[in-house]
């Protein structure tokens, strides 16, 4: 989640207020990846912020509503909401792993949690080298159960530490299968936000919004990465791919961006920020948006990865 400091109030980037036929405009540009005849639709609303989207195997969604501390569930074939927990840590960045856990950077104390099916948390990190993280972001699980997370500083009203930096920068970090060892994969970022793996676990996407840049590496085998490359020229809140291999970021709307970097598709959403985005619904082919006190959809012609 990209705020500033008094995040409450304060939304970062220039809103996108355009008129519905501009934005039906935007969507028929980008066809190739939309649904024939569909429009963004406000799925909900009321929340402060909302973060973390991430569908679990039926394709519901769960998403944050940080302010509030709260983990919302979207049921994909009602499309009634509940609350999953009301005690999340401030969980932000959200993914599932193979046993139907849902992990998340709960940035409260500084940790990465594990809510059971009933919404029972675990600590999975509360620390690096004996000194807390700055404020875990988002996160992505590779094919074998390790967690590559983000860690950037966003000083929190709700924090009781020292707000100051905890490490000595703003790093990736990865998480070794077994929960037990924490190392550092990235050191040279200035604000590392979104965070997205390939299916096959060969690629990891990590986006440096302090720079506005957005990189691509090759995951080796001990969950190291190598061979850093700059992908597109522009940063990102949070991320995704559907399966033809495209990536989405957001920020100011959504920007698509086909395998090779080039531009495809831009969606601009009727709200200040664009946090984050999933696919989600029962065939993962429902883009699900959150964006700042709202929560919206876009029927699209690809899916999503499992």
């Amino acid at each position: 989640m990209k705020k500033p400091t008094n995040f409450y109030s304060i939304i970062l980037g220039v809103a996108i207020l355009l008129s519905p036929a501009s934005l039906s405009a935007q969507i028929m540009d980008s066809k190739s990846i939309v649904a024939p005849g569909a429009q963004m639709e406000k799925l909900g609303d009321g929340y402060k912020f909302t973060e973390g989207p991430v569908p679990d195997k039926d394709g519901n969604v769960f998403f944050t509503d940080q302010p509030n501390n709260k983990i919302i569930r979207w049921d994909a074939e009602s499309g009634k909401f509940s609350v999953f927990s009301d005690k999340a840590g401030r969980a932000n960045g959200m993914y599932f792993d193979k046993k139907g856990n849902l992990v998340a950077c709960s940035d409260e104390d500084n940790q990465v949690w594990s809510f059971d099916k009933n919404g029972k948390p675990t600590v999975l990190v509360k620390d690096y080298d004996g000194k807390l993280l700055n404020g875990p972001n988002d996160l992505w699980i590779d094919t074998k159960g390790g967690i590559y997370l983000t860690d950037p500083l966003y000083k929190r009203d709700y924090w009781k530490r020292d707000p100051a930096m905890q490490q000595d920068g703003e790093h990736v970090y990865y998480l070794s299968p077994d929960h037990k060892k924490l190392v550092r994969v990235d050191e040279k970022l200035k604000k590392p936000n979104g965070i997205i793996g390939t299916s096959d676990g060969k690629k990891l996407y990590v986006a440096d919004i302090g720079d506005n840049k957005t990189y691509v590496y090759d995951i080796q085998k001990d969950g190291s990465l190598a061979n850093r490359t700059l992908f597109v020229p522009k940063g990102s809140d949070g991320m995704i791919l559907d399966e033809e291999g495209n990536l989405y970021i957001t920020g100011k709307g959504v920007t698509v961006f086909d395998k090779k970097g080039e531009q495809i598709a831009h969606f601009p959403v009727h709200n200040g920020w664009t946090a984050n985005i999933c696919f989600g619904g029962k065939n993962r082919d429902m883009l699900f948006i959150t964006a700042e006190t709202a929560v919206y959809g876009l029927k699209m012609k690809v899916k999503g990865v499992k």
